[in-house]
């Protein structure tokens, strides 16, 4: 009988082995749910239900120790079925060291010795820009002796060129007492923690009280390093938090995937920032992984502030912290700024996979498009087609096929419109979609795609979808248009167009079968014409028939060398009667084109 207490359950299979821990408020009541009514669970936590074996847990005084207790757990045991940090990078952070005369270096490595961690940055640019603010502004040490006082009363050391260009204030010397140099460590480590606001108002103080005493040089100092600090923290402030000292979580989910960023913000500077991915094994409320973000964001910033600002409120409350779910003003502009962020990193981490994990990336693209279309399967074979004419001039089309997100060329189709005269778009698009699946329900009805894409509007998709009716293969597959002005989305009987995020991964996929088709159409209908061009250039004179034409384009390969050739090099081909008439009429036709 477990205990009506928060604290932390750990299932194990049949081998011993780890495979699910999770946390609760009342450890009786949670561990319960998964055994009393197992038909209300999802497919995958009735499997893991199958797999338990044996179940311990541990006792905690309160719901943020279990929080914290599960994710150290996770972290040892790496379960299978729990949710896992997918972003396993080693961030730098900036260290501030316990020396006597502390250096400010960057590091990927804590070292539990009494300095001072800032971080992590999730941008090493970030980390490395700060550090050369620093070395320009305050002039500390870059060396890595142990400096002590008695050392340099001992004269154990000799500047470096640091000290020569004054980049180094020469502590190893004397050149600098260690209460001044103490000093602009702390004021370092302020700007660290995101007092840039206070030293700002600091440094407009003691300007003001220099001037004021005609102490203009001192004045001067202070006057260049506000404009210092304004010009690197400009992109740091957020203006519209003013000096607020919040955490900011936000969540973008992805089927069982989740994408968070978190944002510290003290003075109303950013001053730490960091993206995490979480891949879910089980089905998960979004509370829960919340509350998994926030235990992963305190293991590596530490504590949180009193305030945090979260999109919905976490499975877990935490004594002394007050979240927050803002829905107007500066709280919900920082929230927004977080998603902003969130979303940005899915897109990358999209883009990444799409060469790191070819095959896990297609199938996200393809699960993002079934979404946003609304499709009950995966579009994992696509066709798409398009129609290519001038002025109802050689009107053919085009139909390509994508299969898994990729084309699939073999497979490709290409179209003379047959029975529709003239420029007619909406019956040249009947035509050729009856054309492919008449052909396609006799020869392998199993293969109809999932997801049929019509380059054109609601016209175009109309006509495609009365096709598809008459062959009774309508419920079949999912038809929609793709219009090229405003990129919306045309579903049938839909008489709002739909518009895809044009970030998405989702639309460029959509793009880039509309593109093909029209590649592949606009090829076939260029050969056709320049073919007919050919045609009629030769065949118009007399006594140049088929056998001749081809006779004369296979000797010299176009119609313009033919042109330029001379009389007996096209006599020796067709004699010295139709080589003049063939030379005259050429002749006369570049005339026309030159006046």
């Amino acid at each position: 009988m477990l205990p009506h207490s928060p604290g932390v359950y750990r299932y194990y299979d049949s081998e011993g082995t780890v495979i699910y821990v999770g946390k609760a408020k009342d450890l009786n009541k949670r561990v319960a749910q998964y055994f009393v009514d197992p038909g209300r669970l999802t497919a995958k936590t009735r499997v893991l239900v199958s797999k338990i074996a044996d179940v311990q847990y541990s006792v905690v005084d309160s719901e943020a120790d279990a929080l914290l207790l599960e994710n150290n757990l996770i972290k040892q045991y790496k379960p299978r079925y729990n949710i896992l940090l997918k972003d396993s990078k080693t961030y730098p952070w900036i260290c501030v060291t316990a020396d006597e005369f502390p250096r400010v270096f960057l590091t990927r490595k804590i070292v539990r010795n009494g300095s001072r961690y800032f971080g992590p940055y999730s941008s090493v640019m970030h980390a490395k820009a700060l550090l050369e603010f620093f070395q320009a502004n305050y002039p500390l040490r870059s060396c890595k002796y142990r400096i002590s006082s008695d050392a340099v009363l001992r004269h154990k050391f000799r500047p470096c060129l640091d000290l020569h260009l004054g980049r180094c204030r020469g502590c190893c010397v004397g050149g600098i007492s260690r209460e001044e140099y103490s000093a602009l460590i702390e004021e370092i480590v302020r700007l660290l923690s995101g007092g840039v606001n206070e030293i700002l108002r600091k440094y407009k103080a003691a300007m003001t009280e220099a001037a004021d005493r005609l102490d203009f040089e001192t004045a001067q100092f202070y006057k260049d390093r506000i404009a210092s600090l304004q010009q690197h923290y400009s992109k740091s402030i957020i203006t519209s938090a003013g000096d607020r000292d919040v955490d900011v979580f936000s969540l973008v989910f992805d089927g069982l995937e989740a994408f968070g960023n978190f944002l510290r913000i003290r003075g109303g500077a950013i001053i730490q920032s960091l993206n995490l991915g979480f891949k879910m094994n089980i089905e998960e409320e979004q509370s829960s992984v919340l509350s998994e973000f926030i235990a992963e964001i305190s293991s590596k910033f530490g504590a949180l502030g009193h305030e945090v600002i979260v999109p919905f409120m976490p499975d877990v409350s935490i004594a002394g912290v007050e979240f927050r779910i803002p829905v107007r003003g500066d709280k919900l502009a920082l929230l927004e700024l977080s998603a902003k962020n969130a979303r940005e990193y899915r897109f990358n981490s999209l883009r990444q996979r799409e060469h790191t994990n070819p095959d896990e990336y297609r199938a996200a693209v393809l699960e993002e498009l079934r979404k946003a279309i609304g499709m009950k399967e995966l579009p994992m074979h696509m066709e798409c087609f398009d129609n290519s004419n001038i002025q109802g001039t050689y009107p053919v089309a085009s139909c390509v096929v994508f299969r898994n997100a990729e084309p699939s060329k073999k497979d490709y189709r290409r179209f003379k419109i047959k029975t529709v005269v003239g420029a007619n778009d909406y019956a040249s698009m009947k035509e050729v979609v009856n054309r492919r699946y008449s052909r396609m329900l006799a020869e392998n009805p199993d293969d109809l795609p999932q997801l049929v894409v019509i380059d054109g509007g609601k016209g175009q998709l109309d006509f495609a979808w009365q096709a598809l009716c008459e062959l009774g293969i309508q419920d079949r597959m999912t038809v929609i248009g793709l219009a090229k002005r405003l990129e919306e989305v045309i579903r049938v009987g839909d008489p709002y167009p739909m518009f895809i995020d044009r970030n998405s991964q989702a639309l460029r996929l959509l793009q880039r079968i509309r593109d093909e088709a029209h590649r592949f159409g606009i090829t076939f209908h260029r050969a056709l014409r320049s073919k007919g061009a050919v045609s009629s250039a030769l065949r118009e004179i007399k006594g140049v028939g088929e056998q001749t034409e081809q006779r004369l384009l296979m000797h010299f390969g176009s119609v313009a060398r033919i042109a330029s050739a001379s009389q007996k090099e096209l006599a020796e081909l067709v004699g010295p009667a139709l080589a003049d008439r063939i030379l005259r009429s050429l002749g006369a036709e570049k005339e026309q084109e030159y006046e």
